[in-house]
């Protein structure tokens, strides 16, 4: 089955409703939103039918180091603890902050955007 839809809304969200039946949620790599409240209302907002997919929060796939993070308002824990699945603290509750979204959305899709520096190395693998 293949679904057309866009990475995030070009148009107001009513009129990109009424012509796609998907949406991929970008903004959540940049900023998992504070309140989950709001992303209930996104559920809401949407058709019933309608699916929403999302990118998994950055913390848990790009190492502190890239530029990503300048749009990163509220950090937490060691920054260099972050990125590349790695077993530490942050990357765990970056998994729980986004799987919440998910969750909320009751989205069955989320992307792990990795950057180009994340190699099939053996320490990425094991973390992985």
């Amino acid at each position: 089955m293949v679904k057309v839809g866009c990475c995030g809304f070009p148009v107001n969200k009513k009129n990109y409703f009424k012509k796609f039946s998907l949406v991929e949620l970008q903004s959540t790599f940049y900023e998992i939103p504070a309140k989950i409240e709001t992303v209930k209302k996104w559920r809401e907002e949407a058709p019933k039918n309608f699916e929403f997919t999302l990118k998994a929060f950055q913390v848990i796939t790009h190492d502190f180091k890239s530029p990503t993070y300048k749009r990163l308002k509220r950090k937490f824990g060691n920054p260099k603890n972050y990125g590349f699945f790695k077993n530490k603290k942050e990357v765990f509750e970056a998994w729980e902050m986004t799987k919440k979204v998910a969750e909320a959305l009751n989205s069955k899709i989320i992307v792990f955007q990795c950057p180009a520096s994340f190699k099939p190395e053996k320490e990425n693998i094991q973390n992985f």
